[in-house]
């Protein structure tokens, strides 16, 4: 019997970033450097499938520094934690290697440096992400004010409307975001905007690639996961972007074969923290029922690589 034929459109750039490469080698590092076990504070990324494969490795995954002993090395995840806790792993005389992607590390920076000059700052991001409170705790408490959507702003209570700067989380969607920005600085003529965008190269990247994928198919497939925001930027994108049907999947087994009957193409992209082993594996389940042509729809070239700490790179414990 032929199977009905059908086009797999891939977007590129899709999958890992640089700053996702590092986190998951610092901690394949640290698990060769010091042994099995090597813990790590939150998810090291939002990946379940890395996530299940550094633990094979010899990763303990915790959500607090509490539950780690004090005589096995500590990772920090990509997302950035609060200033409080490697001032308590260094308290607790702890190994502690900061996986932190350096792109997250320069929006810290840049809090920490108008925070110096007297500003308050207003972050645009999603409350409860692991960034987003990362970022708010590099500083006292109510010196960063969180911001989600342009209703926010107008709710705003800021101490000196002349004295305000704002910053944004790394993953966020680049229209949704600028609107919000755009808000915040109608509101607050004097707010300083960041210098350079804060939403990561990678996020922005795979947006424009779902954009462009987009006019030329019937379906999205976003592999990734359900906690990753730039994975869910992207099912919004492709959804504005005038794909009715744009869904994220963890793997090829989440995939709706129903909701795909009779449907001619298809584009299939990544979040930032997926693995193209799965982006292959999803390949492999169309091809198994479809005529599938794959095409490579590439908007951006991505070589940006970020060293890992020292710490792993040197014999010293």
């Amino acid at each position: 019997m032929s199977l009905p034929p059908l086009t797999l459109y891939l977007a590129a750039p899709r999958g890992f970033c640089a700053g996702v490469d590092r986190a998951i080698k610092i901690v394949e590092m640290a698990i060769e450097k010091w042994g099995a076990p090597v813990y790590v504070r939150h998810e090291i990324v939002h990946n379940k499938f890395v996530v299940d494969g550094l633990r094979a490795k010899g990763a303990v995954f915790v959500e607090e520094l509490d539950e780690c002993p004090t005589d096995r090395p500590v990772i920090f995840s990509a997302h950035g934690v609060p200033k409080s806790v490697p001032a308590e792993a260094a308290h607790r005389n702890m190994i502690a290697v900061d996986a932190t992607c350096p792109l997250v590390t320069k929006v810290h920076n840049e809090a920490a440096r108008h925070h110096e000059s007297g500003l308050q700052m207003i972050m645009i991001g999603h409350e409860g992400h692991p960034e987003v409170i990362g970022t708010m705790g590099q500083l006292p408490l109510g010196e960063v004010l969180l911001v989600e959507t342009v209703a926010d702003v107008a709710d705003l209570k800021v101490r000196d409307a002349a004295k305000l700067a704002f910053i944004t989380q790394t993953t966020l969607s680049v229209d949704d975001t600028a609107e919000i920005a755009a808000a915040l600085q109608a509101r607050f003529p004097a707010i300083l905007a960041p210098a350079h965008e804060d939403i990561c190269y990678a996020t922005t990247n795979r947006q424009v690639a779902v954009k462009a994928v987009a006019p030329r198919i019937d379906a999205l497939l976003v592999i990734g996961a359900p906690n990753s925001s730039n994975s869910k930027r992207l099912v919004e994108v492709g959804r504005a972007a005038g794909c009715a049907y744009s869904q994220l999947i963890q793997r090829a087994s989440d995939i709706d074969w129903r909701a795909l009957a009779g449907i001619r193409a298809v584009g299939v992209t990544a979040g930032a923290s997926a693995p193209e082993v799965l982006v292959n594996e999803v390949i492999d389940a169309f091809r198994a029922r479809f005529d599938t042509s794959v095409e490579l729809v590439e908007t951006a070239q991505e070589n940006i690589e970020f060293k890992v700490p020292r710490v792993l790179r040197t014999e010293e414990a």
